[in-house]
């Protein structure tokens, strides 16, 4: 899928008259996918030699295709720096992985917390890739006295 491709899942907004970054069409994700330690052996980035041999998690390959086939988006954020762009491009072909982007430089370490204007969702890996389910959790959010 092309960059116009994905323009084309966009959907011009407005608020009060101004402008405002678009949304996805209904029932598309933008999937942020780590790649250490997710899809694959979790490699640190002092042993860039070893990302080329890095062990595939299957499921991992097979429900990232399936969401790519069915229109979702698909971009890998990393804590690999610029360095490892080429190795890990070439492991991701190698494999067959269908993506749209990859973001590099994730901060590392883990314990994150990502604050959006946008709808934000998170899903811990652990083990195991799947179809996600629908479960009932507690999250931290502002206290702007809009609590839905």
């Amino acid at each position: 899928m092309s960059l116009e491709d994905l323009d084309k899942k966009l959907i011009a907004t407005s608020e009060n008259g101004q402008t405002i970054s678009p949304i996805l069409a209904e029932g598309v994700k933008n999937y942020l996918i780590d790649i250490d330690g997710t899809i694959c052996d979790d490699i640190p980035n002092e042993e860039p030699e070893r990302m080329l041999t890095a062990e595939l998690y299957p499921d991992a390959l097979k429900t990232l295709n399936k969401w790519y086939d069915e229109g979702h988006i698909i971009c890998f954020f990393t804590s690999r720096t610029e360095e490892h762009r080429d190795y890990t491009e070439t492991w991701l072909k190698q494999h067959g992985f269908k993506y749209h982007g990859m973001v590099m430089g994730k901060p590392r370490g883990g314990n994150y917390h990502w604050i959006d204007n946008h709808l934000v969702k998170a899903t811990r890996y652990r083990g195991k890739f799947t179809d996600l389910v629908d479960k009932e959790v507690t999250i931290q959010v502002f206290d702007d006295e809009h609590h839905e």
